[in-house]
């Protein structure tokens, strides 16, 4: 089975709340909301390929030392095996805005299960609900 490795950022604001996006229509997994991240790129490193991915879909500039690894998930689909290291950064420069045409939400760490997640996505909220 095929190994997928993305990487994936808890971004959390001053008031503690995680952004979430929702996937577009026309992608996998449609609807379903997750934490912003993507696909390395070689050679790039999950860091690297983070600030990447953070400063194309939202446009904001993280900076490597502001990025904290915190878990992991490693999820069997269908096709492929996903390896996803979840990041959290709480500090980053610019204004958080949706740049691909995918929702954007904040929300506290307790509220995230409201919200329909990739099978991958979901063992990590505990995590997060425990940073807070």
């Amino acid at each position: 089975m095929k190994l997928l490795l993305v990487v994936a950022c808890a971004l959390i604001d001053a008031d503690g709340r995680i952004l979430i996006a929702q996937r577009p229509e026309g992608k996998p997994m449609a609807g379903l909301w997750e934490f912003p991240g993507g696909k390395l790129e070689p050679p790039e490193s999950p860091e690297q390929a983070l600030i990447r991915e953070l400063a194309e879909e939202l446009g904001i500039t993280v900076r490597e030392p502001c990025l904290a690894p915190l878990t992991f998930a490693s999820h069997a689909y269908a096709q492929f095996h996903l390896l996803m290291p979840l990041y959290v950064c709480r500090r980053w420069e610019g204004i958080v805005a949706a740049r691909e045409g995918q929702a954007i939400k904040w929300v506290k760490p307790n509220k995230l299960r409201d919200y329909p997640m990739p099978p991958a996505d979901e063992p990590l909220i505990p995590h997060l609900i425990d940073l807070t």
